[in-house]
């Protein structure tokens, strides 16, 4: 990410040069800064970022303005430095949010921003023309000069070339609008083909966002998770607490809101889930650490998993997803959330 008029961006200091020793206990949420130095890499960009990527599809939708930057500060208090967002969250009013929040904090110049292009409905699709058209209209929104990963979203788009797709993306990284190319929703066929393109010269395609978390593991866990580690891509994936469900915060059908959340955390109180939330209650209270920091640990012990993308409602769930990123579960643990998921 690049603030217009700033230069380029920060440099970042290689988390293998540090002297800190990543805890095996749950970072602490006393005091700013605890965070600042857990860093890894996405594939081999030479980006680094903290292992869990602040989400803002709430922004704007379920969460307004004060409250959206009230996040975004907690998040960077405790050493995160990644954020995501996409042209079709609210309409673009997630990127409005963080635009204004960018431009208010100047010193801020590091942050790692990823987004996803391609559902809004003013730019739909991959097609050449509105891809570029989706690109600048989240550069203006913002206020940014560069997309540090941009997301390819096929949700909407399976059938555009996906040659022409990259050729438009070769040119938004000359014209220094993009650095890193990133793909949402591409079957593993896809990621071959791109990567055949990729050595015609092509950009190449380094990260792969696809949701999955202890709950959702079918679409990724085959496949799509072979290719991946075959091409060293950086997977960064979204819905990693699936609507809150693994926060083990929504445990009873009858005090689940209504609407198209609810529905979706209603159908997961299920036999299956109820088992999920049983194993996550065990293992939290062994680490004594929070049922969502053990779903986030889960996730991070899994194989070409960087970072998770999580979304949140509340500046006091920032501090419990990201003790996650310090939890180190034991081989039992793993399998014990493993199985109870199958």
């Amino acid at each position: 990410m690049r603030l217009f008029g700033t230069g380029d961006t920060a440099h970042q200091t290689s988390a293998s040069s540090m002297s800190y020793e990543h805890p095996s206990a749950p970072i602490p949420v006393v005091g700013p800064g605890i965070g600042e130095t857990l860093r890894v890499p996405i594939g081999d960009t030479g980006i680094e970022v903290f292992p869990l990527i602040l989400g803002a599809a709430e922004f704007g939708w379920n969460v307004d303005l004060e409250t959206s930057h009230a996040i975004l500060d907690r998040y960077v208090e405790f050493g995160g430095n990644a954020v995501h967002t996409a042209d079709g969250f609210s309409g673009g009013r997630s990127e409005h949010i963080i635009g204004q929040w960018l431009r208010s904090r100047r010193q801020l110049r590091d942050v790692v921003l990823g987004v996803r292009v391609g559902s809004h409905a003013d730019n739909p699709g991959l097609g050449a023309t509105n891809l570029v058209r989706a690109v600048e209209g989240s550069l203006t929104r913002l206020g940014v000069e560069r997309i540090d990963i941009l997301y390819l979203d096929a949700t909407l788009d399976q059938s555009t070339n996906l040659e022409d797709t990259l050729a438009t993306a070769e040119w938004l990284r000359g014209a220094g609008k993009i650095n890193v190319l990133g793909a949402f929703r591409f079957a593993p066929e896809r990621l071959v083909e791109a990567r055949i393109l990729a050595s015609a010269g092509y950009p190449r395609i380094e990260v792969l966002d696809e949701p999955y978390n202890l709950i959702r593991r079918d679409a990724f866990e085959g496949d799509l998770r072979l290719v991946a580690g075959a091409q060293n891509l950086a997977v960064t994936p979204s819905h990693a607490l699936e609507h809150g469900f693994l926060s083990g915060r929504h445990r009873s059908k009858a005090l689940i809101s209504q609407g198209v959340r609810g529905e979706q955390l209603r159908e997961r109180l299920n036999r299956r889930g109820i088992r999920i939330l049983r194993a996550l209650d065990q293992i939290a209270t062994d680490l004594q650490a929070p049922v969502a920091a053990v779903s986030i640990a889960w996730l991070l012990a899994q194989r070409t998993i960087a970072a998770p993308i999580v979304n949140t409602f509340a500046m006091q769930h920032v501090e419990e997803l990201m003790q996650g990123a310090g939890i180190s579960l034991t081989r039992t643990q793993i399998a014990e959330l493993t199985r109870a998921g199958n």
